[in-house]
């Protein structure tokens, strides 16, 4: 006869202190999450610096992050953590096991993060707002949806309304796919990646987006910066530049460093903004420092507090973000 006896709790000895942590942030992001139908979000950042973990929800999925621990950490002690993080996680959260995908993360440098870590090539649909969007928990380090950019995605969505918008570096264009829900009339979409603009248009194609009006464009954004883009329909009203923090990608005749390269992809994207409109400039360098020539030539407001949420609040440096406008536009929209 089978057993109605509970299994026994994975909740004990010292992964105690990593479960009560996760239970206490379930609680604390509940009712925002609800309020705000927000369906993937950030659960635990290394709350615990012994359970150095990163933990997100995608829908009924999560995605655990491990950051490799320190020299002076025992492996077999950090992996002894680790197997406790994977037996409780599925009693917190209720996710089962089966449902829960682990990834191995280091320091990243160069173009690490979008190097496959796997090849199962599963995507499946998210929801964020009013639209859908494709992520992969498995192939990449990244999933193919920065979390912590959701309050830039709802930004550039209400500027978007009626305006022509450009997404430089679009990775898989989920800015332009809420751009385009918040009525954005057309945009290009520039990127040098053939496999994430293939993830853009399969992006395009699941939320019914017109494809001639919102094109995808495979080139290298430096040189297409440096030509002057494409002007065949005008300036654009909104641009969003989110560029790599460092790509040395063999496709690219030059390497990029956003802390060195910023000022002139940012004064080549302010060539092609028109007199009132807005570049959204973002980067994930924790220590970036913006160039004072940028500050002096436009005007300039720093937003990257408005674009924290509270799942990412822990990590009030997770990116930076900045409106840059042209002086003759201050105090516009």
């Amino acid at each position: 006869e089978r057993s109605t006896a509970e299994a026994p709790s994975a909740i004990r000895g010292p992964v105690e202190a990593f479960a009560n942590r996760l239970k206490k942030n379930i609680k604390n992001l509940g009712k925002w999450v609800k309020r705000e139908q927000i369906h993937c979000y950030r659960l635990y950042d290394a709350d615990i610096p012994e359970y150095a973990v990163a933990v997100d929800r995608y829908e009924q999925w999560l995605h655990v992050q491990e950051y490799v621990p320190p020299r002076s950490v025992d492996p077999a002690m950090a992996e002894r953590r680790l197997l406790d993080i994977l037996a409780v996680l599925p009693e917190v959260t209720g996710v089962p096991a089966e449902q829960i995908v682990l990834k191995r993360r280091e320091r990243q440098s160069g173009k690490q993060q979008y190097e496959k870590h796997s090849n199962e090539k599963r995507t499946m649909a998210v929801r964020e707002g009013q639209v859908n969007l494709l992520v992969n928990l498995r192939d990449y380090l990244d999933t193919g949806l920065f979390l912590d950019h959701r309050p830039v995605r709802k930004l550039l969505a209400r500027l978007c309304t009626g305006k022509r918008f450009l997404n430089l570096f679009c990775y898989t264009a989920s800015a332009t796919v809420l751009a385009v829900q918040g009525g954005a009339r057309e945009s290009v979409n520039v990127d040098l990646s053939a496999s994430y603009l293939d993830w853009a248009r399969r992006n395009f194609e699941l939320n019914g987006i017109d494809e001639s009006r919102h094109r995808l464009l495979r080139t290298d954004c430096l040189k297409w910066l440096a030509g002057g883009g494409d002007r065949e329909g005008g300036k654009f009203d909104v641009i969003f530049l989110d560029p790599p923090t460092f790509s040395n990608s063999k496709n690219m005749n030059e390497t990029l460093d956003v802390q060195r390269d910023h000022e002139r992809l940012i004064s080549q994207a302010m060539a092609l903004l028109a007199g009132d409109g807005v570049l959204v400039f973002s980067t994930n360098r924790r220590r970036f420092r913006l160039s004072e020539n940028i500050a002096t030539r436009f005007d300039v407001e720093d937003i990257t507090a408005r674009t924290i949420d509270r799942d990412f609040a822990r990590r009030k440096n997770i990116h930076h973000c900045w409106l840059i406008r042209h002086r003759s536009a201050a105090g516009g929209a």
